[in-house]
């Protein structure tokens, strides 16, 4: 994806077929990742790029230790 706003509407999109599908464990997948995303759009509205998994996580949990930056 180039933007977190393509990949919104891939997943709103994505869903809408496995609901169709009656693809329940998809269905689980892809709310839980447009979740994220949205969560992090609200957190970045200044920020158009598509996050990945780890972006997403930090944004999430900035205290887990995958998350920690250190300044040396």
């Amino acid at each position: 994806m180039k933007s977190i706003d393509e990949h919104i509407l891939k997943d709103q999109s994505e869903i809408e077929s496995a609901k169709a599908e009656g693809n329940l464990p998809k269905v689980r997948h892809l709310t839980e990742e447009l979740k994220e995303l949205e969560e992090y759009k609200d957190h970045h509205p200044e920020d158009k790029h598509d996050p990945n998994a780890l972006e997403l996580f930090c944004d999430a949990n900035p205290d887990e230790p995958e998350c920690l930056v250190y300044d040396d």
